[in-house]
């Protein structure tokens, strides 16, 4: 599980940058809308995945519930679902040392 969340949080950071270049294109230059229109809807399918990858994540491993809620929160500001998937992979693989 923690693996597939791995990759869907780097995903999901992906399409947020897309999301933001197309903004950039559709707002400061008023060039082109395409952006926006392709890497909306998948960076929109990528969160609601994200937030179920944290909770089946948190289920797996034992999280607090302050951990979830951050896990959460890091969907929103841009790039930092990749801090947290890190942090976290750092966690489990400290705890498995113990």
């Amino acid at each position: 599980m923690l693996r597939w969340f791995r990759v869907v949080a780097v995903a999901e950071a992906c399409s947020w940058a897309g999301l933001l270049i197309g903004m950039f294109f559709k707002h400061v230059t008023d060039t082109s809308e395409l952006g926006v229109k392709v890497f909306g809807p998948v960076h929109g399918a990528l969160f609601v995945v994200y937030a179920a990858g944290v909770l089946l994540s948190a289920r797996e491993a034992g999280w607090s519930r302050g951990t979830i809620l951050l896990g959460l929160a890091c969907a929103v500001p841009p790039l930092t679902s990749v801090w947290f998937e890190r942090r976290m992979a750092s966690r489990t693989a400290a705890r498995q040392l113990a």
